[in-house]
């Protein structure tokens, strides 16, 4: 595979921290970096995602689809800065259905009781 068609991708983390850089063929798809990135995580952070749909990649200013690939996020090789390497941004965004069910609610049967008098 030609030098050009690999990327150096490094993912900035919510505290500022780095995973990577890690080289990329062009044709990677989204998915396949939140994998890396789910499988990679630092040990000991309080935020920690649990499975690839938490995972949100922004890349100049813009979240990435799953089924897109490297080649076709990235920006032209003239904007990218600091020896070549695209950083793109990880935003942990847990499911809303796990977020339910995490909080207990009491969905038992209520009485009730009516005190009400009649004139």
């Amino acid at each position: 595979m030609p030098a050009e068609d690999l990327v150096d991708i490094k993912f900035r983390l919510f505290d500022g921290s780095d995973i990577g850089p890690f080289r990329y063929s062009a044709t990677s798809t989204v998915d396949m970096l939140k994998q890396r990135i789910v499988s990679d995580w630092p040990k000991g952070k309080t935020i920690t995602p649990k499975a690839v749909t938490e995972v949100k990649l922004i890349s100049s200013g813009k979240i990435l689809d799953n089924n897109k690939t490297v080649g076709q996020c990235q920006v032209p090789f003239g904007e990218v800065a600091g020896g070549g390497v695209i950083v793109m941004h990880v935003v942990i965004q847990p499911s809303l259905a796990k977020t339910k069910t995490e909080k207990k609610i009491d969905d038992s049967p209520r009485k009730i009781v009516c005190s009400c008098s009649i004139l």
